[in-house]
């Protein structure tokens, strides 16, 4: 098994999309890249503890390739927009991808600079590679929040 996170603003709908995934064994929503331990919605929300609301994605490399869940990362949010998702903003929704490994650090990267070649956005690709950091997981109605409520998108 392996781990992969994202940011990619509300965590909600971007735990759905990898939830659903043939060989992910197991999504998580919460917070990391910010200066506080153990953060609450509450303090993200605020956009003063300096954390994103990430996804976890645990899966078998054998079944789904992490440069896979990049590609569908780019696909599933606006890249080129800092700070903000939709009608959601603050660097808490910012675009950013957390390596775990050197492997992650290069794929990532290497698809980042591709989609920036690629002409498919006139404007700059902000997405944010980053180390990964410590994970705090999300209070517990955060987690599955879309499956929970017979929901598979967000208003996004």
């Amino acid at each position: 098994m392996a781990v992969a996170t994202f940011g990619a603003g509300c965590f909600w709908g971007v735990e759905e999309l990898f939830r659903t995934l043939d060989g992910v064994s197991s999504t998580s929503v919460g917070y990391m890249g910010g200066k506080t331990d153990n953060p609450t919605y509450q303090e993200v929300c605020t956009d003063t503890s300096g954390h994103a609301e990430v996804v976890q994605v645990t899966f078998e490399p054998d079944v789904i390739a992490y440069d896979k869940l990049v590609v569908l990362f780019f696909e599933n949010h606006n890249p080129t927009q800092l700070n903000r998702q939709g009608p959601d903003f603050g660097s808490q929704y910012r675009s950013v991808i957390f390596y775990s490994d050197e492997s992650q650090r290069e794929a990532a990267t290497r698809l980042k600079d591709e989609l920036a070649a690629s002409g498919k956005f006139t404007k700059n690709i902000v997405t944010a590679i980053e180390p990964a950091a410590n994970y705090w997981p999300a209070e517990e109605y955060h987690q599955q929040y879309l499956l929970k409520r017979g929901m598979t998108s967000c208003h996004i």
